[in-house]
């Protein structure tokens, strides 16, 4: 397994800032059609190598939005009603989406597991969303910053 260092995580984002937007432009102006299953076998590839609890920057740094469903799902798990939960746990974002009121995620440990695991929103369970059946490229390009995996992934479409 790969060390995970955020912080130099950050830097390279930071340097390879203009390489990455020239590359998403002309690869959102062309995409080859096989670029989706070309993702999906990457995500399997770096994930070999990358261990989420040793970073979590997801969940320290990005509040995931909460579906109705997620809701219903966690507030059930946590045996509270969905307006008790709602209250404690959630606001509503500038786009009007329900999100977690805190960052870090109030579910995250200090061991970095989620103490909501099994009934975790369903952004988390799809997250980076780089196996999904039609990767959304705007996405992959916004969460590079966030993602040590997806950073890998692009790295290696570039070559």
């Amino acid at each position: 397994m790969k060390d995970i260092n955020i912080d130099k995580h950050r830097q390279n984002v930071k340097n390879l800032e203009i390489e990455n937007k020239k590359f998403f432009t002309k690869l959102k102006r062309k995409t080859p059609k096989s670029i989706h299953t070309t993702i999906n076998t990457l995500h399997d590839k770096v994930f070999e190598e990358i261990d989420c609890l040793a970073c979590a920057n997801c969940c320290k740094t990005t509040p995931p939005i909460i579906t109705n469903k997620d809701i219903s799902r966690i507030s059930r798990h946590l045996r509270m009603k969905e307006g008790e939960f709602m209250e404690n746990y959630i606001i509503i974002d500038t786009d009007g989406d329900y999100i977690f009121k805190t960052i870090p995620c109030v579910f995250l440990d200090d061991a970095n597991y989620c103490m909501i695991y099994d009934v975790r929103p369903k952004a988390c369970r799809e997250y980076p969303h780089t196996d999904a059946n039609k990767v959304s490229l705007k996405l992959m390009e916004k969460n590079i910053a966030v993602c040590p995996a997806v950073f890998e992934i692009v790295e290696i479409l570039k070559e």
